[in-house]
């Protein structure tokens, strides 16, 4: 039974720190942004081939930093493609 409380500690405490962060995957990378807040919302974000516009009117993407997110990506890509 101890074994079984311990577990599901550890589980919870994962579980946790999964939904503190955004998961971000652009074409080239996955990306990790800490969420202002807990929540399940935009836990992990399928960025490939979407428009920056669709990530940036997302009002809690926008909170924890997707535009400089956006800009340091598109400058990586623009340096690998010279």
């Amino acid at each position: 039974m101890k074994k079984i409380i311990v577990m599901l500690v550890i589980a919870a405490a994962a579980g946790y720190g999964l939904l503190s962060y955004h998961f971000v995957l652009f074409d080239s990378s996955l990306k990790i942004l800490k969420k202002t807040d807990v929540r399940y919302e935009n836990t992990f974000v399928d960025a490939r081939g979407t428009k920056k516009l669709e990530l940036a009117l997302k009002p809690d993407l926008v909170a924890a930093g997707i535009n400089s997110l956006i800009g340091e990506v598109d400058s990586t890509v623009k340096k690998n493609t010279d």
